[in-house]
């Protein structure tokens, strides 16, 4: 089968179009011929062996993908050949053929395409865990959301306005700011340009915010975390600025606010009944029109390297999705 192949860990440049082996399904696994995969910014650290998952090479990067149940294995009861699923992989994505573990593979309802499906798998499901699982969220608190024109950040935006939340959506450039505001975000702040801590000061009247979504790190978690209201929640989900902080625990005792650390895989691993029921709720929401996944480039299979440059290099905003077949 057609592949974007990782012979062995190394710099982006490295990696080519290429051909692996068929896969076969083993025990409670089932093989989806992907219509469509996400890019995100794991696949970027995959395939160079800087990810918690380090597969067997060759292989192919991809973690989150949309397609149709092309065989099933021993074990699987609740998925048939020939039916329209989504799934999270961890890798093997950006290729015709890929294998999912059953408990990780959901039903697509027919409202909702390919492309919009595999551009929400991981996105929307690390958003709706962080902020309706783990934050609690309630109407009429505010959600600082930072890296919000990233993939994770805009469905943060559109899931905490779904909620009834008020949205502040921090960025790096008035481009990806109008995109935030596209989205729904209330408010927004150039955190390149402007005092993080005093613009969200500013913009609650000096309250804070309720609830930070950040997937940047860096010095501005710190920033994130002195601008927090009483008993804040900061949401931990990743490091894009290439720095993992160290919070003063001092601020979480003042502040009376806690800090979680928003690991969606593992979740799915340890609690898929209930990781059932939040895509089943995010799949229901796409077809509704009330959440919808912002796609802003689509490649070939031979060009999912510009796709994960790009990726990498922060030039892109929205979501990127990689089309194995015509």
């Amino acid at each position: 089968m057609k592949a974007y192949v990782c012979d062995d860990f190394g710099p982006l440049e490295q990696h080519a179009p290429g051909e692996l082996p068929a896969p076969e399904p083993g025990e409670g696994q089932v093989r989806v011929r992907v219509a469509a995969a996400g890019v995100n910014f794991y696949d970027t650290l995959i395939v160079q062996g800087k990810y918690q998952v380090r597969p067997v090479r060759p292989f192919a990067p991809g973690g989150e993908i949309a397609g149709v149940v092309d065989a099933v294995g021993p074990g699987v009861t609740h998925l048939r050949v020939g039916q329209r699923v989504m799934a999270f992989t961890s890798y093997g994505g950006y290729a015709e053929l890929t294998l999912s573990r059953a408990s990780m593979t959901w039903p697509l309802p027919d409202a909702v395409g390919f492309e919009s499906a595999a551009a929400g798998v991981v996105t929307y499901g690390t958003a709706w865990f962080a902020l309706q699982d783990l934050a609690r969220l309630a109407p009429g608190e505010t959600v600082l959301v930072l890296g919000a024109a990233g993939g994770v950040g805009l469905a943060a935006v559109q899931i905490a306005k779904r909620a009834g939340a008020r949205v502040i959506a921090a960025a790096g450039s008035p481009e990806r700011l109008a995109l935030c505001r596209e989205a729904g975000a209330d408010d927004t702040i150039d955190y390149v340009a402007e005092d993080l801590k005093d613009a969200v000061k500013a913009a609650t009247g000096g309250r804070g915010a309720d609830v930070v979504v950040d997937v940047v790190g860096g010095d501005f978690t710190e920033k994130a975390l002195r601008a927090t209201a009483w008993r804040g929640r900061l949401l931990v989900i990743g490091f894009a600025a290439g720095q993992i902080p160290k919070l003063p625990a001092n601020l979480l005792l003042l502040k009376g606010c806690h800090a979680s650390g928003v690991f969606w895989d593992e979740f799915l691993r340890r609690e898929p009944e209930a990781a059932r029921a939040h895509m089943a709720a995010i799949a229901a929401a796409w077809a509704d029109g009330s959440l919808t996944p912002p796609i802003s480039a689509r490649y070939p299979l031979e060009r999912a390297g510009e796709a994960l440059d790009a990726l990498a290099q922060r030039r892109a905003s929205g979501k990127l999705i990689i089309q194995p077949a015509p």
